[in-house]
């Protein structure tokens, strides 16, 4: 097990490293949210960045393993007006009855769960048939560039300083492999403002039970 900043002290700082990628970000991911509707699941929430993009009449229910950022996360939750149900568990056991709800949603989680897999085993079963599950992930660059070998260089230190985060998971394999109905992927990278280079290469999509 590696060594991680406390996470008493990354809930602290969250929000203050996250600000510059959600300025440069945060426009963009709130189009993609807006498709969210009914009960949604939404797994390692953090301090509630999503809530000021999950539409209206949403109900939402988080799922977050770090109990310092519950704090944060519903005093965001009470200045935006918002009834939250948030829940001190992980992704690898989710609290809710096969086909229960709406939709899913996770954004620059599935770089630090322990089992991808089974996370995405949980999030498919939770699902109602045809139900979507949003994705907004940073993943390890294609094979043959130089940045794939930073990002197994930066791994190390990345998942130290930002609560176990690997720099290297391929998630779009690991998506398309949940056993999933349907599944829509798009690539691209972020700014250089919004983050450092080794987690510029993301992938936004839809995955349906």
């Amino acid at each position: 097990m590696p060594i991680r900043i406390p996470n008493r002290l990354f809930a602290r700082h969250y929000d203050r490293m996250a600000a510059r990628y959600e300025r440069e970000m945060g426009p963009r991911r709130a189009a993609f949210l807006g498709q969210l509707s009914g009960t949604v699941v939404e797994i390692g929430p953090g301090t509630g960045v999503n809530l000021a993009h999950v539409p209206a009449g949403v109900k939402w229910i988080g799922i977050e393993p770090n109990e310092h950022m519950h704090p944060l996360l519903l005093e965001k939750a009470a200045a935006l007006g918002l009834d939250v149900d948030l829940r001190l568990l992980t992704a690898g056991r989710l609290p809710l009855d096969d086909a229960s709800v709406d939709g899913a949603l996770s954004t620059l989680v599935l770089c630090s769960v322990p089992d991808v897999a089974q996370a995405l085993a949980e999030v498919r079963r939770v699902l109602k048939p045809g139900a979507p599950f949003l994705f907004w992930e940073h993943v390890i660059a294609p094979t043959g560039m130089a940045l794939r070998f930073l990002q197994r260089i930066m791994c190390p230190v990345h998942r130290v300083l930002a609560d176990g985060c690997h720099t290297q998971r391929d998630l779009a394999a690991d998506i398309r492999a949940a056993d999933f109905t349907s599944v829509e992927i798009q690539e691209f990278r972020i700014p250089g403002k919004a983050g450092p280079v080794w987690i510029r290469p993301h992938i936004m999509g839809v995955a349906r039970r």
